[in-house]
């Protein structure tokens, strides 16, 4: 069983001794995520896990753990999204600078192929166009040159209340918008060239436009190849059915909790679903 630890909320940043707690105990329960009066127990001894996936915004909590998580027994990798948007999408973002420098020192520890760089979503607007992302996306990749091998990129979903977020910011005179075909073409190649120059694999991650033509091919964010890989024994490769029909991912338990991420990004799909604490 492979954990994910989440999707659904910032557990390095917010979480991390919570979690501990619960890989010392040996498990942990999880509520569902439209009735808070259901839960299920997760086993989160070693053998049972198979790997954990982490999705981060910044790991830095949780990296005081990591030596404790390897003595257990247990492997890893971490989702982490880096961007460098402006307020009116990331009202609480981590800042670019501080979050590269942990990311690089993360990857001294662990080793780059331990740590996936998503630059994920990508907003369009009127104030964050293909000219913005492409800039961003050449500084951040500079920054994080050799270590990482992996970027994940997708375009922003208008999920009903990020819709409703991204239609608040009109009166600000921000429109944001779906990409056109010239936007893709002025976007993706040069974003697939800049991770070639910079020895990263390009991926998308649940795109229902078509981006292989542009150089970058479907990819799995929990990734069983990757896993083995790292742990060095083979993991059955089987797509989970939870998620989205676009969605590559290899079947996994998410142990996050929807609506607890407290960093209010604009277009996240998650901050008004579930539970909340």
């Amino acid at each position: 069983m492979i954990i994910s630890a989440s999707r659904r909320t910032d557990i390095p940043s917010y979480f991390a001794r919570p979690f501990m707690d619960a890989v010392r105990t040996g498990f942990i329960e999880v509520p569902h995520p439209w009735n808070p009066r259901i839960t299920s127990r997760v086993s989160l001894r070693p053998e049972d896990v198979d790997g954990i996936v982490f999705w981060t915004r910044d790991p830095r909590p949780l990296v005081p753990f990591l030596e404790e998580l390897e003595i257990r027994g247990f492997s890893y990798y971490f989702q982490f999204t880096l961007m460098d948007n402006p307020p009116f999408l990331d009202p609480d973002g981590p800042g670019f600078r501080e979050t590269a420098a942990a990311f690089r020192e993360l990857a001294e520890r662990t080793g780059p192929d331990r740590l996936v760089w998503r630059y994920d979503p990508i907003v369009l607007s009127n104030r964050t166009g293909p000219a913005f992302h492409r800039e961003r996306f050449e500084e951040i990749s500079a920054a994080l040159a050799g270590s990482t091998r992996r970027v994940m990129i997708s375009l922003v979903d208008f999920y009903r209340a990020a819709a409703r977020r991204f239609r608040a910011l009109e009166a600000d005179g921000i429109v944001v918008r779906q990409p056109s075909p010239e936007d893709l073409a002025e976007l993706i190649p040069p974003l697939a060239s800049c991770a070639e120059r910079r020895g990263m694999e390009i991926w998308s991650c649940a795109e229902e436009v078509g981006l292989a033509s542009f150089g970058v091919h479907p990819g799995k964010c929990v990734d069983a190849g990757l896993l083995s890989r790292l742990t060095g024994r083979p993991l059955p490769s089987r797509k989970d059915p939870r998620q989205r029909k676009t969605c590559g991912c290899d079947e996994s338990r998410d142990i996050g909790v929807y609506g607890t991420c407290r960093r209010g990004c604009i277009y996240c799909y998650a901050q008004s679903r579930g539970v909340r604490f």
